[in-house]
């Protein structure tokens, strides 16, 4: 085995037993020597690899944010042409990959997250960028992002024990967001919600006030 080999199955080794302690015993038990012993790496060994905490926690989410991200490209890669919303199919199918994926490393690097708040701000980058493109093809923005926080929540409910709800009742429901025909009737595009607006606020102002 080459020196390259065995640097990535030890980095590997070392981000697969953050994870277990992570989701075992929470993000303030994650120590290089834990990973060590969980690992069975050597001290030296680990810190080869990771010179501190944070940039295991680091590497954890960056590999779980390539994973999505390849996945999200080759979805994007089949719905492009056939979906009037490419942008919005694709982040509510790769939500729906993550509510279906085994929930350690997610939950363990939600848990991470939450002691290292820091580690927030380059999926927080890349998910303004995606939210952008979802409302710039949207003929309704607002009920594109109501499908979007549908999903998330879908994610988060499950991710956390929380959902009362059947792995078939959450597919079905992901069916739902998915199916742009399911929501076409309810767009309401930007120039006809101005004009309800300003009806319902000229109808208002044209109420008389009662006297105290």
């Amino acid at each position: 085995m080459d020196n390259a080999t065995r640097s990535e199955r030890s980095r590997n080794a070392a981000l697969e037993a953050a994870i277990a302690i992570i989701a075992r015993d929470g993000p303030g038990r994650l120590t290089l020597d834990a990973i060590a012993r969980e690992s069975g790496l050597s001290k030296g060994g680990v810190m080869h690899q990771f010179r501190t905490k944070e940039a295991v926690l680091k590497a954890l989410l960056e590999r779980q944010m390539a994973h999505f991200e390849e996945f999200s490209t080759h979805y994007m890669a089949k719905v492009r042409a056939t979906s009037a919303n490419p942008n919005l199919a694709t982040q509510l199918a790769t939500i729906r990959e993550a509510a279906t994926s085994p929930n350690s490393a997610a939950l363990a690097l939600v848990a991470a997250m939450v002691e290292n708040p820091n580690l927030m701000a380059l999926p927080r980058e890349l998910e303004t960028k995606r939210m952008a493109a979802i409302r710039e093809e949207a003929a309704d923005p607002d009920l594109a992002m109501l499908r979007w926080a549908g999903a998330l929540g879908l994610l988060l409910s499950s991710l956390f024990g929380m959902s009362p709800l059947s792995s078939e009742e959450h597919q079905r429901l992901f069916a739902r967001l998915l199916d742009d025909a399911q929501w076409t009737g309810l767009e309401q595009p930007a120039t006809k919600r101005a004009a309800k607006s300003g009806a319902a606020s000229a109808a208002k102002a044209a109420t008389p006030r009662k006297r105290a």
